[in-house]
């Protein structure tokens, strides 16, 4: 299974940015869709932006739409997320994933390797 390491997480005025990084190990991250989710306390945890293999899909949550941003370097084993007009309800612990494609889905739980996550809080 691939490890997965999640960076870029912090505390942040509202209405500020932050760039979340996934750095992937292995040799297969190229042939996977990745995905940021997160998770606040006593929520579920949810999709955030997913990404296929080639960058030709990408999912964004209709809570982010237009102010996050999910890219991926596969020469570098890299996925990022750019989060620009952050909002106190963004405040959660962010998780990078990843799964075989096999097909293009959005669901966390068909997704197989995690990361250890990276605390983003966001300040009223």
């Amino acid at each position: 299974q691939a490890q997965l390491v999640e960076s870029g997480g912090g505390l942040v005025q509202a209405g500020g940015s932050l760039r979340l990084s996934c750095a992937a190990s292995g040799r297969t991250f190229r042939s996977k869709h990745a995905g940021w989710f997160r998770q606040a306390p006593g929520k579920e945890r949810e999709s955030v932006a997913v990404i296929s293999w080639n960058g030709g899909n990408i999912y964004y949550a209709e809570s982010v739409k237009g102010r996050f941003s999910i890219s991926r370097d596969n020469d570098k084993n890299m996925v990022y997320l750019q989060m620009n007009s952050l909002k106190p309800e963004d405040t959660a612990t962010y998780y990078c994933a990843t799964r075989v494609a096999t097909r293009f889905t959005t669901t966390p739980h068909e997704f197989s390797s995690w990361g250890q996550g990276t605390q983003v809080t966001v300040s009223s």
